[in-house]
């Protein structure tokens, strides 16, 4: 009965199939959530939808290390023992749950202290502090989904959330509601419904085939040999939020809560962008974690997904631009786009789309790094890269903030894509790829180049942007690199 349900429930990781799942999923989820933006936009003032994004932020950065690190571990080590990922799943939840109660006392003291106007705001901050928390403990369910094959599945949960919380959002605004806190009351029923799917897929395709060991590894012989091998991922989830926010939080700090909207507004298509590498680096991570011992095979998924992330980067590069340009000024309040803010969501979104590209190319060495044996070298990255962030986002914006609220968001995003190419370096370096970047090395340099000759374009409305229809040129190696991809490991 066991190796019944096994097979028929649950399925090898495959890098084409699930990534196109995970992609496709994040895609309309980001729709959806840019439609809830629109209308959050129209419904709250400008000074209401600042507090409210900078507070979701700011918790969703506190509360992130009580992930612990342990649902990466799921989806590294899931694929070969899958009878063993639903008793995981409740493994992880005990240690989450003790690490929690620390985290919630020292919120709970530290938040007046931080927020001068705490009462005014405290069921909005309250909220809040429950969205952050509903979305950690969804994590866990979807990695061992995504573990067991079923990335479909962990793509449902997501639009599911998304629909709930867009609906919600539609609902208030033709009723007419302008108060901060029904909205975010709304985006917490999402979150909650989104989690609740989840275990309910984990427990419908995982439960029937657990034999309650979760022994996936030996990472996971006893409590403390698993966090400490979770702990690099623990750390690493801890302040990675920063490398996307950082930004935010210093324009909001030097220029103000309303130019913090205007930049979140820009990165909006920005975030929507990152999904693809964020999915290409979800489906990757359980075919290198299956492969880690195999160093042939984990090169060659590495090539291969380089070769999709070249092929996909055009389609975005483009796709982003024409969705920005034309549709942006149409759904967003005009204050976003006239520049009456300092600048217009749409030039900062072009700057800021270099970055993308530069992110985009890191995914094979970045989740190297998570699937590899050294995790710890995962972590360093990201924290030499908030740190470089950090730095480097602090001395340009509070440079050019002196000078204009405009330069200041300007520069914002310029270190912003700073920053990514900071990250491609060092995941190559620190993931010892070199090789594998000397091989294709005419590739990625001409790719880069012409990525930065056609966002230079866009941002000025040149001629010189078509220069980027010559990355089209990879498509046709990453539609084959999907399709060996798949094909070879079904036969394996």
């Amino acid at each position: 009965m066991g190796e019944s349900n096994l097979a028929y429930g649950t399925r090898r990781p495959m890098m084409g199939r699930d990534s196109g799942w995970l992609i496709g999923s994040d895609l309309v989820a980001i729709f959806l959530a840019l439609v809830g933006q629109i209308f959050l936009t129209k419904a709250l003032l400008t000074e209401d939808y600042g507090i409210y994004i900078v507070a979701l932020d700011a918790f969703a950065t506190f509360f992130l290390i009580i992930d612990l690190g342990l649902p990466t571990l799921i989806a590294r080590d899931g694929a070969n023992n899958v009878n063993k990922i639903w008793p995981s799943i409740l493994r992880v939840y005990k240690l989450q749950l003790i690490c929690s109660i620390p985290f919630i006392i020292l919120a709970i003291i530290s938040t007046p202290l931080i927020v001068e106007e705490w009462r005014e705001s405290l069921n909005l901050l309250i909220i809040c502090s429950l969205v952050a928390l509903v979305h950690i403990a969804s994590y866990a369910p979807r990695s061992g989904l995504r573990a067991a094959g079923q990335a479909k599945l962990e793509a449902g949960t997501k639009v599911i959330e998304r629909m709930v919380t867009v609906l919600g959002y539609i609902i208030l605004y033709s009723q007419g509601s302008s108060s901060v806190s029904s909205f975010a009351l709304v985006f917490l029923l999402g979150a909650m419904i989104g989690l609740i799917a989840a275990l309910g897929f984990s427990y419908m395709i995982l439960k029937p085939i657990s034999d309650n060991n979760s022994i996936l590894s030996d990472s996971w012989l006893n409590n403390k040999t698993l966090l400490l091998q979770a702990l690099p991922f623990a750390i690493t989830l801890g302040v990675l939020p920063y490398v996307i926010r950082i930004e935010k939080f210093i324009i909001a700090g030097e220029v103000g809560v309303e130019a913090a909207a205007l930049f979140h507004v820009a990165q909006l298509a920005w975030l929507a962008g990152l999904v693809v590498p964020q999915a290409l680096r979800a489906a990757l991570l359980p075919v290198l974690g299956e492969n880690r011992n195999n160093l042939v095979k984990f090169q060659r998924s590495l090539e291969r997904s380089l070769d999709l992330c070249l092929g996909i980067l055009p389609i975005g590069l483009f796709s982003g631009a024409i969705i920005v340009y034309f549709l942006l000024p149409m759904a967003f309040p005009e204050q976003y786009i006239d520049g009456s803010l300092g600048a217009s969501a749409v030039d900062l979104f072009m700057v800021l789309l270099f970055g993308w590209c530069l992110t985009l190319l890191s995914t094979p060495t970045y989740t190297a790094l998570q699937a590899g044996r050294k995790p710890w070298n995962f972590t360093f990255l990201i924290a030499v890269v908030v740190i470089f962030a950090t730095i480097i986002g602090y001395i340009l914006i509070d440079w050019q903030a002196s000078k204009s609220d405009g330069s200041g968001l300007y520069a914002g995003a310029i270190a912003s894509s700073i920053t990514s190419g900071f990250l491609l370096l060092m995941s190559i370096h620190l993931s010892s790829n070199w090789d594998l970047i000397r091989t294709r090395k005419y590739q990625i340099i001409s790719t880069i180049l012409i990525s930065a000759i056609a966002c230079y374009g866009l941002t000025n409305n040149s001629w010189i942007a078509i220069s980027g229809i010559a990355l089209f040129y990879f498509i046709p190696q990453a539609i084959q690199s999907i399709s060996s991809t798949d094909e070879k490991l079904a036969e394996e």
